[in-house]
């Protein structure tokens, strides 16, 4: 059987951080994901807020370098977790259980989310971009030479 899921979303708040008994770390968050087509009746685009589970590693990865308003692309599984509330109901969860988690957007194009790219040392400057080529040569019509 197959579960694997990707997407694509922003931060809602800033990732929890939190180690189980033996220490194992875990991290979790939320991603607002926008939907690809517009509500018929509002003309608006809606959006999924998906809850994320990382462990270990991609939990230390994702509480070290993400914030909220931070675009992040998530890899992982879906999993449907019950649970019970005050009540007695039994309820159903679903949340992205992630393998990995990836920077979605550069420093600079969030400047607004918390963070800010940092500054290129006095005197740098970039190289110049070469210039694309616009010198074209026509190629003569002989078909001879082909192999097939």
């Amino acid at each position: 059987m197959l579960n694997h899921i990707v997407l694509m979303g922003r931060l809602t708040r800033d990732p929890e951080l939190r180690r189980t008994g033996s220490g194992v770390a875990v991290a979790t968050f939320t991603i607002a994901v926008d939907r690809d087509f517009a509500n018929s009746s509002t003309g608006e685009r809606e959006t999924d807020f998906i809850d994320i589970v990382a462990w270990r590693n991609t939990a230390e990865f994702v509480s070290k370098y993400f914030a909220k308003g931070r675009m992040a692309v998530v890899s992982g599984r879906l999993q449907i977790r019950p649970w019970t509330d005050k009540e007695g109901n039994k309820r159903r969860s679903a949340e992205v259980i992630a393998d990995n988690v990836y920077f979605g957007d550069s420093k600079r194009e969030g400047g607004d989310a918390g963070y800010s790219a940092p500054a290129a040392p006095a005197g740098f400057s970039a190289p110049a971009a070469p210039a694309p080529a616009s010198d074209f040569s026509m190629i003569e019509d002989d078909d001879s030479q082909l192999p097939f």
